[in-house]
């Protein structure tokens, strides 16, 4: 029985979705102005954990993924550049190639992060269309007016519209801010932003330049906003105008989550989704990732400095994806080395003596309790910390080697760390030393070529105190961590 921590209600429920055994699942997607970095990755590896959770308890998942090429603005307050003409400036490249080259990037690293990519991809740019009749609905039911700047939605109108965050209506006027002339609340927001005021066609006499992104509506020439998008490419996607599960980070909560519930309830007279799952931050060495301290970090980044992407995946693992998670290269570190060795342990194992993975409930036999054990934990939101506990269990246990590996690739296909790989992989994975006994090796290296061997020989002895074992072959030094 699947349990999953709510959003909406603040607690843990149990799963039951509106038409078993199918679970239609929206997921927030990149908005594709710039690099994707670990911070995202971590969230959509715990997107991955969960679908993967729902088809062990034999639903069908049907996953749409949003990719937001248009109207992310860089202010929540409806001011400021949209993010994709922002990133078109910073990187010289127009808009629609911005968004090809950081959307490859996404996927690339989805791909070494060996994350499932979802049914349904759409595209913000290829549903104007769709997003201009939502607006109109909204628009005919009262819930629009219209300022210089764009159509706006009267939050006003809504009842209980914090009720996903649950925060008091001063903290929500604190945390929106009214910085558009004519807005008439804080938390009202734009559902479509005029390119010029009042939404006019292009005039060459005006100043300014021309968006590379804008079409024509009802309203004037403009663009979505960034919350319309999701709501219409959910109700499109999954055709549906209920959702099962819709996910994201924690900081979608207050604004734009809360804003897609408000105008796709508003449009739809009904519940927008049963289920909101949300992950947890992911801060670097104790900070908040940011690009003037220079700590964000690709995965990308993660393989140049001589890391599996896999044993980042593993180091996701083990926090719980509600909990803030700190990283650092030494944890980073650590992964890689315990990653590696349980590679080694599985490879040791052999394979399953049936060619085929047992099915649940048709009575073949693995080590059923070691199985029980980490389906309960799965199935408690997502424990993966006790999980992957469960699966050392499963190493030192005294079942038979065949039965062992029998469990652990069942147990693998929700883990997805290619633990039936284990025999190549182990091989290619190397330790990866801190940049402290990096720099120590290069100190050893260079006394070796002025044959200072004592001194070298000292210096390889304080590696070893620090945990290290260097081996010099015809490649280079080797190291293994004690």
């Amino acid at each position: 029985m699947l349990r999953l921590y709510n959003t909406l209600s603040h607690k843990i429920e149990e799963f039951k979705p509106l038409n078993p055994p199918l679970v239609n699942m929206y997921t927030c997607g990149p908005t594709v102005y710039d690099y994707q970095h670990i911070g995202h990755m971590r969230r959509y590896v715990g997107d991955d954990i969960l679908i993967r959770a729902l088809k062990t308890n034999k639903y069908k998942v049907k996953q749409v993924m949003n990719i937001t090429d248009v109207g992310h603005l860089v202010s929540d307050a409806d001011t400021g550049e949209d993010k994709m003409e922002k990133g078109a400036l910073k990187f010289g490249l127009s808009v629609w190639d911005i968004a090809k080259k950081f959307e490859k990037q996404f996927f690339d690293s989805i791909d070494l992060l060996n994350i499932n990519r979802p049914d349904i991809l759409m595209h913000a740019t290829d549903y104007i269309k769709e997003q201009i009749v939502f607006i109109k609905i909204l628009e005919k039911k009262g819930y629009t007016y219209q300022i210089e700047d764009g159509i706006y939605f009267d939050t006003s109108k809504v009842p209980n519209y914090n009720k996903l965050s649950r925060q008091k209506k001063e903290d929500l006027k604190v945390n929106a801010r009214v910085e558009v002339t004519g807005k008439k609340h804080p938390t009202n927001f734009a559902l479509w932003k005029f390119s010029y005021p009042n939404g006019r066609s292009f005039d060459p006499t005006q100043d300014g330049a021309r968006r590379q992104m804008e079409w024509e509506s009802p309203w004037g020439v403009g663009f979505p906003g960034w919350h319309i998008e999701c709501s219409t490419m959910a109700i499109k996607g999954l055709n549906t105008e209920r959702l099962d599960i819709h996910t994201g980070g924690i900081d979608h909560i207050p604004i734009h989550h809360t804003n897609e519930i408000a105008q796709a309830e508003a449009a739809t007279d009904k519940q927008f989704v049963k289920y909101w799952v949300h992950h947890n931050f992911l801060h670097i060495e104790g900070s908040k990732m940011s690009k003037s301290i220079g700590n964000i970090y690709t995965v990308e980044d993660v393989v140049k400095k001589g890391f599996d992407p896999l044993s980042l995946r593993y180091l996701y693992l083990q926090t719980h994806y509600r909990q803030e998670m700190n990283f650092t290269w030494q944890a980073l570190e650590a992964a890689q080395i315990a990653y590696k060795r349980l590679l080694e342990e599985v490879a040791k194992l052999g394979k399953p003596k049936i060619a085929r993975l047992p099915k649940p409930g048709t009575g073949e036999q693995g080590c059923a309790e070691y199985e029980g054990k980490f389906l309960q934990a799965l199935n408690d939101d997502l424990n993966m910390p006790k999980a992957l506990s469960i699966v050392w269990e499963v190493i030192k246990s005294d079942y038979p080697n065949s039965a062992k590996a029998e469990s652990i690739f069942k147990m693998d296909e929700v883990l997805g760390i290619d633990l039936s790989k284990a025999k190549e992989k182990s091989k290619r994975i190397k330790v990866v030393a801190s940049d402290n006994i990096k720099e120590l090796i290069r100190q050893r290296d260079e006394l070796r070529r002025k044959k200072s061997f004592t001194k070298a020989d000292h210096l390889r002895n304080k590696i070893k105190k620090l945990g290290y074992l260097i081996k010099d072959t015809k490649k280079g030094v080797e190291i293994e961590k004690i």
